[in-house]
């Protein structure tokens, strides 16, 4: 079975990457892993949370997570028939998304939630395109 892991966060582009990896993982009867990186400083928080918790820990992580995979599950129509596995992991971004091209695809949003807006790639995706292991789609 054909797997893709997408890198999640809570940004726009990164729900948009979901969505598009859903699709597809429905027409080639794959799996998507929703893979969400976070550390101490780079903490995800939904929108009506503070930006940063000094004991912030996995199953922080994974309540973010699995509210973003919801969310844009239910927003696909083609996802009730895809295995969606969420994956929090205590990482840097790039490292975890690098970590697992080398045993799947890979789908990341074209920019995250880094500070430079006007940037057409974000810093992670560009690292993962430069250096994964496997093909990597950029979904803008």
């Amino acid at each position: 079975m054909n797997t893709t892991v997408v890198g999640v966060d809570t940004s726009e582009a990164a729900d948009a990457a979901l969505a598009w990896a859903l699709r597809d993982a429905a027409a080639r009867g794959g799996r998507v892993v929703a893979l969400m990186a976070y550390d101490y400083l780079n903490q995800p928080h939904g929108l009506d949370e503070p930006g940063f918790t000094p004991d912030f820990s996995e199953p922080d992580a994974r309540r973010v997570l699995d509210q973003v995979v919801a969310r844009v599950r239910s927003q696909v129509d083609e996802a009730a028939a895809v295995d969606i596995e969420p994956r929090g992991v205590l990482d840097l971004p790039v490292r975890a998304l690098l970590d697992a091209s080398r045993e799947a695809d890979v789908v990341v949003g074209s920019r995250g939630l880094g500070g430079f807006r006007g940037l057409l790639l974000g810093s992670v995706s560009q690292q993962v395109v430069t250096h994964a292991s496997c093909p990597v789609v950029v979904h803008r």
